[in-house]
């Protein structure tokens, strides 16, 4: 096997291949010998097929299977001599002449063939402890605990039924018909639900109109629903709706006890307040280890400056690119909405990707000097937890496709490997902790985004305007990187 490198340019290489036809040869040879002892041909006894009489039936399909074999290892034969991990699969380049494909086949000419590829630049790891993190953390006080408490211990409040008029606080029990124009729509009746006046669990306008009204008594209530609500054949549309109120309830004392918590569930109401404040604290970890992880990212973007390779780069843009564009449509918005044009954003994304793509192959390095792996256990809780989010009839068919498909499998692989690699990262930095208010915590970072977005989701009933997904998907994209590093790294592996 002859092997000339063609082009070295940047990352780019090409090499050409060429296989000599005696080369070829002396494969199928060997092939039709190992043929020779196993099959059986009628008029021929075992053993006794001549070689001819064999390379006239299998030839061509034998030295199609040595193409195949030719062109599956030379790739990471060649690589691996060379030392260069490829960004992603060689593309591979023959002939496609077919009176040229014929003749290689038949053994009478060279096999020739093309790899074009990028590779994975060289990273110099460079020392963790320059490194320098300030982590915002929040020191949840009591008083917040027990409003988490007390708001838990709301939901099983008892109510008592009462002859008056409702008043904020009150539990009415209704039925209701929603209309447009004098007809109902879809979605818009129920029997027999129960809302509690002042919850803002309906949209704006709904529970006050029913302040005063009585059981037995029929209302007919006007609202508009939110410019951004969910359903869009609602949104900004204003629509009545019938009521019958079939029962008012005063709410009862609001107790914090024994009984209440182990009417939730939990043995008594010190493990409940435990685990509120446990569930509070994991909640504003996560936003301080977020934080931290933006700083961190920030760094290496800082300390790692080098060419990514092109094809990565075009490959992550896409993704962004479609999300983005997915995001806008959803929201009915349009680049000139978000202040900026379709060029503009391209360029800027763009730049997003190429970011992604270094931090992703930095991650990468660091990973696999520091001989990080992702166990079979953590990808089983992972795959497990990304298959319940789809409807249950549907998760033992999405299961086999991870199960079956390598690059989805990578997919749940990336934030795994990701997250372990920060979690090293942080052990070995210089990172300091700075006790910070809620709201401090809760801010977004202006200078990161380039603008707010909403710190909390809205309630359903409660829609508000969708934030400038310019500035959220910016923040998503700004906030990962192993994606890349992990197709690289798979695509490392199968060359």
């Amino acid at each position: 096997m002859q092997v000339t490198e063609t082009l070295n340019s940047g990352l780019k290489r090409e090499i050409k291949v060429t296989v000599p036809a005696q080369d070829m040869e002396q494969r199928l040879m060997s092939r039709l010998n190992e043929a020779k002892a196993k099959v059986r041909l009628n008029g021929f006894r075992p053993g006794k097929v001549p070689l001819q009489h064999l390379r006239k039936l299998y030839g061509k399909s034998f030295m199609a299977e040595i193409v195949n074999e030719i062109l599956s290892e030379s790739s990471r034969d060649i690589l691996a001599e060379r030392g260069e991990k490829p960004a992603m699969q060689p593309e591979v380049a023959m002939t496609e002449d077919e009176k040229e494909a014929e003749k290689i086949l038949a053994g009478d000419a060279d096999f020739e063939f093309s790899l074009t590829y990028e590779i994975i630049p060289p990273i110099e790891i460079k020392d963790f402890s320059e490194i320098a993190i300030t982590r915002p953390v929040y020191d949840v006080p009591d008083e917040e605990v027990e409003e988490q408490v007390v708001r838990i211990a709301d939901s099983v409040r008892a109510y008592e039924p009462k002859d008056g008029a409702a008043a904020e606080g009150d539990k009415v029990t209704i039925d209701y018909v929603g209309k447009l124009d004098g007809e109902p729509f879809d979605g818009g009746a129920a029997t027999d639900s129960d809302l509690v006046l002042g919850s803002n669990q309906f949209i704006p306008g709904f529970e006050e109109q029913l302040v005063g009204a009585k059981a037995g008594e029929e209302k007919t209530i006007e609202v508009t629903f939110p410019d951004a609500y969910a359903a869009e054949h609602l949104a900004g549309r204003t629509a009545t709706f019938d009521v019958t109120v079939k029962q008012v309830a005063s709410p009862g004392a609001l107790e914090i006890n024994d009984e209440v918590a182990q009417s939730l569930g939990v043995e008594s109401a010190d493990k409940l307040r435990e685990i509120v404040r446990g569930q509070i604290e994991s909640q504003f970890g996560s936003v301080t280890r977020q934080k931290a992880k933006r700083q961190l990212l920030d760094q290496l973007d800082e300390a790692y400056k080098f060419e990514a390779p092109a094809r990565l780069v075009e490959a992550e843009f896409d993704n962004i690119w479609r999300q983005v564009t997915q995001d806008l449509e959803q929201a009915g918005r349009t680049f000139a909405d978000e202040d900026t044009t379709e060029e503009a954003a391209r360029e800027e994304y763009r730049q997003l990707a190429e970011r992604r793509v270094r931090l992703g192959l930095v991650l990468a390095e660091i990973g696999e000097k520091a001989s990080i792996q992702v166990s079979e256990e953590e990808m089983q809780r992972a795959l497990i937890d990304s298959v319940r989010r789809y409807p249950q009839d549907q998760q033992r068919q999405i299961y086999e496709f991870y199960r079956d498909n390598p690059q989805a499998l990578a997919n749940v692989r990336a934030p795994l490997f990701e997250e372990k690699v920060v979690d090293h990262l942080l052990a070995e930095a210089n990172v300091t902790d700075k006790k910070v208010t809620r709201d401090e915590l809760m801010a977004e970072d202006d200078e990161e985004t380039g603008d707010k977005a909403a710190a909390a989701e809205a309630k359903p009933a409660k829609k508000k305007a969708a934030p400038k997904k310019k500035a959220a998907a910016k923040k998503k994209a700004d906030d990962a990187a192993a994606p890349a590093a992990d197709e690289a790294a798979s695509e490392e592996g199968s060359a």
